[in-house]
């Protein structure tokens, strides 16, 4: 956030019910909140009735060089392979120039269950017919991929972004910041 101007217009992508909305508003920027979820846009509006929230998904956005900022907390895990770029894209495109996209994802290096789970699921997944990327994992019928640090860079930096700084959370996540460079 301290890279950001003050009062910035921020983007909390796949927002869900707010979780991180009043640490931007505490901050003084103003946020739009999208979200796919019309169940979580309905929590979300009762909490910040003053925030513009939007209904749509990630692949779907479609804003040009509004914000200065752009965050995308616990979401890139549902987003499959063949997505991503169009996802990062969005995010590109939607904001200004020289503006920061902040995302987490949860890459193989980071995952709790180890690799080997996820080995495991793409053996049984390509034995049973089914058409798998490495990382693509669905756990009790919600599916999740895993991506690895080195494919998230580089898809970062093929949407055109420059990487600020990266690095492995505490907990089970990859952090990036990233900025638009035009």
């Amino acid at each position: 956030l301290s890279l950001l101007p003050p009062g910035s217009l921020v983007l909390d992508a796949a927002c869900g019910t707010g979780s991180y909305i009043s640490i931007l508003l505490e901050k003084g920027h103003s946020v739009v909140g999208v979200d796919q979820s019309q169940g979580m846009l309905t929590h979300a509006r009762a909490n910040f009735p003053s925030v513009r929230f939007e209904k749509a998904g990630l692949q779907e956005m479609a804003y040009t060089e509004a914000f200065d900022g752009v965050i995308c907390i616990d979401a890139m895990k549902y987003i499959c392979p063949e997505d991503w770029l169009v996802v990062l894209s969005n995010f590109f495109r939607a904001l200004k120039p020289d503006g920061k996209l902040y995302f987490t994802a949860a890459t193989i290096e980071n995952l709790d269950v180890g690799e080997s789970k996820i080995q495991q699921a793409f053996e049984s997944t390509r034995q049973a017919g089914l058409p798998v990327v490495y990382g693509e994992w669905v756990d009790n019928g919600i599916y999740h991929y895993f991506p690895t640090n080195q494919q998230v860079r580089e898809w970062a930096q093929h949407t055109g972004f420059e990487i600020v700084k990266e690095g492995n959370g505490e907990i089970k996540y990859y952090h990036m910041l990233v900025r638009k460079i035009v």
